[in-house]
This record gives C-alpha cells, sequence and structure tokens, in this order.
C-alpha cells in the first residue's frame, strides 16, 4: 500500500513539474513580433518554433516585445542546410538610437561541405570593432542548438550548447565603454549579405537555391524586463536571491573549455589583427586573459 501511494505521489509530483516547466517555457506568440518578411516568418508548433525565409525579394525578422537590461538570454537555433553562402542568420541583442549599444551573434553562410562561421561582436554607444569569429565542432544545420548571451555589470558570456566560447568583461576601470545603461530587445533575423558574408564576398547568394529558412525554437529570456523606465528586477547588484546570471563567471571547468574552443575553433580574433589595428590592440585586449 505503501509502495503504490509512493508511486502515486512520484506521478503527482512528475505532472507537476511538467506543468511548472510548460509554464514558464517561453513561447513566440507571447514574447515576440515578427517585424518585417511579409509573410516569411512563420510561428509554428503553438509557438514553440518559429521559420524565418530568405528569397531574393526580401528576408525576414523578429524581436522581443520586451526590452531588459542585463539577463540571460537562451535560442534553438537550426540554420541554412547545404549552400547557405550569402545569408546570415542572426540572433543578437540591441538598444535603440545612434549611440546604441548590441551584442551579436551572426551565423555567415558557405557553399556546401563548408563551415559555418560564428561572428561575436560587442557594441557600446555606437562602437563595435571587437570581432571573434569561431568554425563550431558540429554541424549546426542538422539538429538545433542552444546560443546563449549572458549579460550582467561584470561581463558578457557567449555560449553554445552551454560551452563558453568567448567573455567580454566590464573594463570600464581603463577607459573602455561597457554596455550597462541601455536596455536592449531580442533581435533575430535572416537576410542578404553575399557582398561581404561568405569569404569576404568572393562567393554570391545562389538565388536558384531559395528559399532559404532558419528554424527558431525554445526561446527562454530570464532577465530584467524594463517598463516605463522601471526594471522588474529589484537590485542588479545584491547577492541575496541573486538568479545565477547576475553572478555568472567561469568556473574552472568552464575556463578549461574556453581555452579549448578558442585555441582550437578561433577563426579570427580582433585582439590579434595587427593590420587592422597598427596603432595597438584596445586596452582589454591587454587586460583580459579571454
Amino acid at each position: 500500500m505503501a509502495s503504490k501511494f509512493s508511486s502515486t505521489l512520484l506521478l503527482l509530483l512528475s505532472i507537476l513539474m511538467s506543468i511548472q516547466l510548460l509554464v514558464s517555457a517561453g513561447n513566440f506568440y507571447r514574447d515576440v513580433d515578427i517585424t518585417w518578411g511579409e509573410g516569411r516568418g512563420k510561428i509554428q508548433e503553438g509557438g514553440r518554433g518559429l521559420a524565418l525565409s530568405l528569397d531574393k525579394q526580401s528576408g525576414s525578422g523578429f524581436q522581443s516585445k520586451n526590452e531588459f537590461l542585463f539577463g540571460r538570454f537562451d535560442m534553438q537555433i537550426k540554420l541554412v542546410p547545404r549552400n547557405s553562402a550569402g545569408t546570415v542568420t542572426t540572433f543578437f541583442l540591441s538598444s535603440q538610437g545612434e549611440g546604441h549599444d548590441e551584442i551579436d551573434f551572426e551565423f555567415l553562410g558557405n557553399v556546401s561541405g563548408q563551415p559555418y562561421t560564428i561572428h561575436t561582436n560587442v557594441y557600446t554607444q555606437g562602437k563595435g570593432n571587437k570581432e571573434q569569429q569561431f568554425h563550431l565542432w558540429f554541424d549546426p544545420t542538422a539538429a538545433f542548438h542552444t546560443y546563449t548571451i549572458v549579460w550582467n555589470p561584470h561581463r558578457i558570456v557567449f555560449l553554445v550548447d552551454n560551452s563558453p566560447i568567448r567573455v567580454f568583461n566590464n573594463h570600464e576601470s581603463i577607459g573602455i565603454p561597457f554596455p550597462k545603461s541601455q536596455a536592449m530587445k531580442v533581435y533575430c533575423s535572416l537576410w542578404n549579405a553575399d557582398e561581404w558574408a561568405t569569404q569576404g564576398g568572393r562567393v554570391k547568394t545562389d538565388w536558384a537555391l531559395a528559399p532559404f529558412t532558419a528554424y527558431y525554437r525554445n526561446i527562454n529570456i530570464d532577465g530584467c524586463a524594463i517598463s516605463s523606465g522601471t526594471s522588474s528586477c529589484k537590485s542588479i547588484g545584491s547577492t541575496n536571491n541573486a538568479k545565477p546570471w547576475q553572478t555568472h563567471e567561469l568556473d574552472g571547468k568552464g575556463r578549461n573549455r574556453l581555452r579549448w574552443v578558442q585555441s582550437k575553433h578561433m577563426v579570427y580574433n580582433y585582439c590579434a589583427d595587427s593590420k587592422r589595428f597598427p596603432q595597438g590592440f584596445s586596452a582589454e585586449c591587454k587586460s583580459s586573459r579571454f
């Protein structure tokens, strides 16, 4: 009898946990607006998924309904398969205005059999020039993978399937601006950039293969939403009852994983491009270990 009661209790707990996860999961109907593309962006699976397409006339894109000042932003993406040359699929945060802040994941397509390039960048007060690029250790077109931006007052961390690939630390103490005062929305898009995206623009988009389609799934935003200038977070600086992303930093395992990614899969680092920056590298290049 006790065993039967325990089994029933476990079943009820499992159902309750499933309901809780379902309620807390992101939903594209609730969380985003498709902002351009004239029908080329379509919400699917009851709000769990979203497809963006690109043809010769237009690409497509969407943005979050809310804007945020710090948070953790997760998106599962399956990229355009086969010959994706010239196409750019994006997942990024951005504020508005001339002196905007921005945190970028851009996925630069390539010809069949050649790897995608993950292009990352950080803009503060309208200035970027902080690019790092990577090739992935898997085929990002074969299945969904999770891409994450963690943004708090101390650092920005880019993760792929929860593996850190880049850390951009707050170096305001040495005069490097850091994005921490402008609220940002989440933006995603699929568009044509064949003037520069693939092998410096040498390989153009093959429109005979259009439409190109990228798939997004399981949007998950855990951040400080801003409404009428008020944050939904009580105190971002407090460690009491802080969410993990608010104090996120790499542990030993994370640092080792980051070193592995950067040594094996990084293909461009602005902190090593002396031709582009003959006057010398930005100060954070010398101050940051990563």
